[in-house]
């Protein structure tokens, strides 16, 4: 495979210049642009690296809860050290200054491992090392509230007391944890609750389980936590893997809790509603009243809710809106799929660059134009205006900030991911 973005070069400031002519003459700033999007960090989800299995045991696998990778492609990350090498690649070929989401199962015990309810800060000092050293923006955290002997039936919801007393317990030391990597890091941490829990028939009584979710969730949130160093975020879903008739956790129930707290993000997951419902269209709704968001992006086909991003409508129509609501300030975005059918290395460089042109393309929309036109009725300009932006040279301007960020453009990034392909991943 030849390499496009280095023989292209030379050329690309040519064709980024008469890019930023046409987008100035429909009043758009190519640089602001540009700017903007190099100040946006995506959180990158550490779990596509080993198919969300962690590293709380040797060779951990998925053991329910509602999650499941599916594929066999070989190289999948199987301890620490690979999966930071892993990473290490994938930061490099992303332009611009990114963050690392974690999940609780991969604590760095040493060699003494302890339960989810006793994890300390301690256990993830190494990816505290780890991050500074890779020049990372920050990191972010959740509890691993599922694939455990005591979340088969249920975590925070479930019926019995000393089931639910673990999950509180696990969930209240990821706060912390979440609150140091913050405070150790200078960036502000979200820590994201999302739970499994609900039911694969239809229940008897479904306002039992939301009830005693309620009660645990005001005690894992009752420690206040420096709104500097941390965010909580809750995070529903429509149906899982075993709770195809019921989640507890779900969009209402969760938008009803962050309003009642007031200082809770409400997390929308774009793999977690109907494939008919537009998450772009509840963002302006949820920030009228909650004082932040957090996005997971991903792509939903049919029933599965995580497959890798593309720069397809939907998600083009998320970064649309956070970009003409103005509401970047109040959003933190992060990914959450996992697909074991390809590269896994790949599958998060094309997810993640998908989405950082998915926000270069809403911010490079001709907003001035079409507010106008709308505001003076015209819905025919408008609509014209929508159209035109379809085929305006957005490509240009994306190879030109992968160009200031020293990374690669067009298909390059694969040539680098196939030859660490055959020179690590092959022999694992």
């Amino acid at each position: 495979m030849t390499t496009p973005a280095r023989k292209t070069r030379a050329s690309a400031s040519t064709s980024f210049t008469a890019a930023s002519e046409t987008f100035a003459a429909l009043g758009v700033s190519v640089e602001h642009a540009l700017t903007t999007l190099a100040a946006t960090p995506i959180s990158v989800h550490c779990w596509q690296g080993d198919d969300v299995g962690g590293f709380e045991k040797p060779d951990s696998t998925l053991s329910g809860g509602g999650i499941q990778a599916t594929g066999n492609y070989p190289g999948k990350a199987r301890t620490l050290d690979q999966l930071r090498g892993d990473l290490e690649l994938v930061f490099k070929l992303l332009p611009g200054k990114h963050r690392l989401n974690l999940h609780a199962i991969y604590a760095d015990f040493g060699g003494n491992p302890v339960d989810r309810n006793a994890i300390e800060p301690k256990h993830f000092s190494s990816w505290l090392d780890w991050a500074v050293a890779t020049g990372l923006h920050g990191l972010d955290f959740n509890p691993s509230n599922f694939s455990h002997p005591l979340a088969a039936e249920g975590t925070l919801s479930h019926p019995d007391k000393k089931i639910r007393e673990f999950w509180i317990e696990h969930c209240v030391a990821s706060r912390r944890i979440g609150s140091w990597f913050g405070k150790k890091l200078g960036t502000r941490t979200v820590t994201n609750v999302w739970i499994p829990d609900g039911s694969k028939d239809t229940p008897f009584d479904r306002a039992a389980p939301r009830a005693r979710l309620a009660e645990s969730l005001d005690r894992v949130f009752a420690e206040k936590l420096s709104p500097k160093h941390h965010l909580d975020a809750v995070e529903s879903k429509l149906f899982g893997i075993g709770a195809e008739s019921y989640t507890v956790g779900s969009h209402e129930f969760y938008l009803g809790y962050a309003l009642k707290r007031g200082n809770v993000a409400y997390c929308l997951d774009a793999g977690h509603f109907h494939p008919t419902e537009s998450l772009a269209d509840k963002i302006s709704s949820v920030l009228q009243f909650t004082p932040a968001l957090l996005l997971h992006v991903s792509r939903g086909v049919r029933w599965d809710s995580d497959h890798v991003v593309t720069a397809d409508d939907p998600t083009r129509a998320i970064f649309e809106e956070l970009v003409r609501g103005d509401y970047l300030g109040q959003t933190a975005i992060g990914l959450d799929y996992f697909d074991a059918s390809i590269n896994r290395i790949a599958a998060w460089v094309i997810g993640t660059r998908a989405a950082q042109k998915s926000l270069l393309a809403a911010l490079l929309e001709p907003a001035s134009k079409l507010r106008a036109a709308e505001a003076a009725g015209d819905h025919a300009l408008r609509l014209a205006l929508f159209e035109e932006s379809r085929a305006l040279p957005l490509g240009a301007v994306w190879d030109e900030f992968c160009r200031r960020h020293d990374t690669p453009a067009g298909l390059g990034f694969m040539d680098e991911i196939k030859n660490y392909e055959t020179r690590v991943l092959a022999k694992r």
